[in-house]
């Protein structure tokens, strides 16, 4: 089933069973985790729902996928990674973790048929084509940095004005625990980039 065809007749619905068995209600049979994976790589759209109480239960299905995979060895998730994503849960910058992964992944998405391309290919302006789409999506991310820098970074100009409670006291300022995770992943995808200069440069 195309993307286009499945958004316009809307998601397919599929339920969970106690024995955890998972049922396809579009194609009236039983489907297993590998399936759910296909359909994700095909494009088409489906909501995971507990067939006892109804609730929606899409997001730990897609969590169990991953997990499969990586089981498997089809790491893509880094160990620093993941405990810096662990690190999150709790913290005061959790509401914006979800919006920067989304926006990340999806920049790397739009760009990764053209790298697929420049990277099989390699030709002259290859490399560069691919170091300045790398560049793009690098761009995008500091952005979305500056988005927690008024969390874990010290304050200036505009912190100076509001950095003080009510009754004149001084605010409190919160831990260095949000301004090293920003450090570390900016590192992350420093790696990222030369990671892909490495790659363009084997081929």
């Amino acid at each position: 089933m195309s993307e286009e065809k499945t958004k316009a007749e809307g998601p397919v619905v599929i339920k969970k069973y106690a024995n955890r068995r998972l049922y396809n209600t579009q194609t009236s049979s039983y489907v297993t985790l590998d399936h759910l994976a296909a359909m994700v790589k095909e494009g088409t759209e489906f909501e995971v729902l507990d067939a006892r109480t109804g609730d929606d239960i899409t997001r730990s299905v897609l969590t169990q996928i991953i997990f499969e995979e990586e089981a498997k060895g089809q790491s893509l998730l880094p160990i620093k990674f993941l405990r810096q994503l662990i690190r999150f849960y709790g913290d005061s910058l959790q509401t914006f973790v979800p919006g920067y992964l989304d926006m990340s992944m999806d920049s790397f998405t739009k760009n990764q048929g053209p790298m697929r391309d420049r990277i099989a290919e390699a030709l002259g302006g290859g490399n560069q084509m691919v170091e300045n789409m790398t560049r793009q999506n690098l761009a995008l991310f500091e952005n979305a940095m500056a988005m927690f820098t008024p969390f874990g970074a010290a304050g200036g100009a505009a912190g100076g004005a509001a950095g003080k409670a009510e009754g004149g006291k001084p605010a409190a300022k919160p831990g260095p625990q949000g301004t090293e995770d920003i450090a570390d992943l900016k590192e992350e995808m420093e790696a990222m980039r030369r990671q892909l200069a490495e790659l363009t440069q084997r081929k």
